[in-house]
C-alpha cells in the first residue's frame, strides 16, 4: 500500500498476507467515517478461511452453490485447481506489480466471489465498492440508499469511493454494476487493471431469480415470474451498459471459458475456473510489460 497515499486519505490499514501454500486469510475492506469532512477511512480486516483437509462438501459448479455462498465467496477449490491458481498468480505478480484490480460486470456476474479468490491467492486485500458506500451512509443497504436518497446520491458516493481507492495499491475491488457508466470512474479504475466478467444475460437471470430481487433496486419494476422479470430488466440494463463494460482492460467471457473447458454451459464453471482465466489475461496485456514506469506515472 502506498504510504503517502494512505496519509493523504487518512487511511488505517493492517494487512499481513501470507504465502498461498499456507491457506492465508484474505483481507476485506470496511469503511469507517471520520468526523473530519470529506474524509474516508478504509480498514482492512482479515477474514480467516478454514483449511480443507477432507473431500469437498460443496460442488464448485454455480448450479449447486447456494445464494449465500455466491454472495460471500466462501467457495473452496479442489487441490488441482488450487495448484493451477497458485501457478497463475506467481506468473502474474511481476506484471501487476501491486496495481489494484477492478472487476466490473453486470449484477450477479460473480465479481465478489471471484474477487475474494483472487485477493487470497495474490496476497491482496478485497474491497466491495457497494459495501464501502453502505458503510459511509450509516450501514444502509444499497436498496435502502436508492429508496431514501435516490440513485444519483448513490452514484456520487460510489465515485468518491473509487477515487480514494484509486490512490492505493494491492487491492482487488468488486465494483457496482453501474459504476462503468461514469467516465470519471474509468479515469480512477484505469490507474489499476480493470476486468470485465462477461456473463450471458440468461445465466444472470437464473442466478438472481434463485435468490430474489429484494437487494437489487433496479430489478423491482418488472411484472411476471422471477426469471422473466430478471431477464427482461437485465436485458435492458445490458443494452445501456454493454459499450461501457468494453472500456475494461480485459474481457473475460464465461461463455468462451465454458467452450474451452468443454463445459455444457457457464453454469458448470467454478469460480476458480474464472479466477484462473482472469489471472491468465494479465500476462497478455501490453501495458503491463512495463509495470514500474506505469506505477510511477500514476
Amino acid at each position: 500500500m502506498d504510504v503517502k497515499a494512505a496519509q493523504r486519505l487518512q487511511l488505517s490499514a493492517v494487512v499481513q498476507p501470507e504465502r498461498f501454500g499456507r491457506r492465508p486469510p484474505f483481507s476485506t475492506c470496511r469503511l469507517g467515517v471520520s468526523r473530519e469532512p470529506q474524509s474516508l477511512r478504509v480498514f482492512v480486516s482479515p477474514m480467516m478461511m478454514r483449511r480443507r483437509t477432507t473431500a469437498l462438501e460443496v460442488s464448485s459448479s454455480y448450479d449447486n452453490i447456494s445464494a449465500s455462498i455466491l454472495e460471500s465467496g466462501s467457495v473452496h477449490a479442489p487441490l488441482d485447481e488450487e495448484l493451477i491458481l497458485k501457478n497463475r498468480s506467481q506468473e502474474t505478480q511481476p506484471y501487476l506489480n501491486g496495481r489494484c484490480i477492478y472487476l466490473v460486470g453486470m449484477m450477479g456476474s460473480g465479481k465478489t466471489t471471484v474477487g475474494k479468490i483472487m485477493s487470497q491467492v495474490l496476497g491482496y486485500s478485497f474491497c466491495d465498492s457497494d459495501a464501502l458506500v453502505e458503510e459511509e451512509v450509516g450501514g444502509n443497504s444499497v436498496a435502502d440508499i436508492f429508496e431514501q436518497h435516490g440513485e444519483t446520491f448513490f452514484r456520487n458516493k460510489e465515485t468518491e469511493v473509487l477515487h480514494k481507492l484509486s490512490l492505493l495499491h494491492r487491492l482487488v475491488i468488486s465494483t457496482g454494476g453501474g459504476a462503468v457508466m461514469r467516465p470519471i470512474n474509468w479515469k480512477y479504475m484505469h490507474k489499476g487493471v480493470s476486468v470485465w466478467l462477461d456473463v450471458p444475460v440468461e445465466a444472470l437471470a437464473q442466478r438472481i431469480a434463485a435468490v430474489g430481487t429484494n437487494s437489487r433496486p433496479l430489478l423491482n419494476y418488472e411484472a411476471g415470474d422471477p426469471y422473466t422479470r430478471a431477464f427482461m430488466r437485465l436485458s435492458a440494463i445490458f443494452e445501456e451498459r454493454g459499450e461501457a463494460y468494453a472500456n475494461a482492460n480485459a474481457r473475460v467471457s464465461l461463455k468462451k471459458i465454458a467452450i474451452k473447458l468443454s463445459k455444457r454451459d457457464v453454469s458448470e464453471l467454478s469460480p476458480t475456473d474464472i479466477a484462473i482465466e482472469v489471472l491468465s489475461n494479465f500476462c497478455l496485456m501490453p501495458f503491463l510489460l512495463t509495470p514500474f514506469r506505469r506505477l510511477q506515472a500514476n
